[in-house]
């Protein structure tokens, strides 16, 4: 598998990066996990706006989903001629009516039918494409999942947004890469079931016996080499912070 950061900043896009977004390829096959803020524009550095094969959406607040409602503007006005070709889209319960809603416009409830092929995301396997993809649910004020993709043996793992919860450990087991959110700074926010800092994303990396840590979402206000010292002293494996453009082989 090959996964490039799209875009990796938490909350909002900073100056040099989009808000989640990460594309994961594998026998000619593109998948987009989440697609934030900005994340449609940096996305066409790496492939066509005709070349996502399937997106899985983790939740649905803005800085994970929103430019979706972008990407419908280009599969509905700027498809070429002949039938569009249904991209298939797993989210929560409901990922068709916020992206409706975040389009701004009611009538286009059919019209998102059109051009995307909806599939409600729960807790389990499924296939996509190549892809084994696992979602187990995780601690987050809106329903949110944190996902384990797997392929020729190797896999990566996703945390989404979570508090610490057990169902992560668990996804992360024995994973190859863990990519993992740590918006939060040790010290400074204490919300349960929200964001992870650095140490908590270190904790869930040793406790699940993962190969490396890969550390993402972190907001323009958190200091990131902060969070990778936190990281680094509660996890003795390989540990680096997500950069917009970086590809690694898993």
């Amino acid at each position: 598998m090959k996964l490039t950061v799209v875009g990796c900043s938490g909350s909002i896009p900073s100056a040099e990066s989009p808000c989640s977004s990460y594309l994961v390829e594998a026998d000619g096959f593109r998948l987009l996990l989440d697609m934030g803020n900005g994340a449609l524009g940096e996305m066409q550095r790496h492939i066509g706006l005709d070349d996502l094969d399937a997106v899985v959406l983790t939740h649905l607040h803005a800085d994970h989903c929103i430019d979706m409602c972008a990407y419908f503007v280009v599969r509905y006005y700027n498809s070429g001629p002949g039938p569009v070709r249904p991209v298939p889209v797993y989210g929560p319960e409901g990922t068709e009516e916020r992206l409706t809603a975040g389009h701004g416009d009611t009538p286009t409830l059919s019209a998102m039918g059109e051009v995307f092929d909806f599939h409600t995301l729960k807790p389990g396997s499924f296939h996509i494409g190549p892809f084994t993809v696992q979602a187990e649910q995780v601690r987050h004020p809106v329903e949110a999942y944190a996902l384990r993709v797997e392929h020729g043996g190797r896999s990566l793992t996703y945390s989404g947004d979570t508090g610490v919860c057990e169902a992560l450990d668990q996804l992360a087991a024995d994973t190859d890469l863990f990519l993992c959110e740590a918006a939060f700074t040790d010290g400074k926010e204490d919300i349960p079931d929200l964001h992870l800092n650095g140490r908590e994303a270190g904790e869930s990396a040793r406790r699940a016996h993962a190969r490396s840590l890969l550390l993402t979402h972190i907001p323009p206000w958190t200091d990131p080499e902060t969070n990778l010292a936190d990281a680094r002293r509660a996890y003795d494996g390989p540990v680096r912070l997500a950069s917009p453009g970086a590809v690694y082989e898993i």
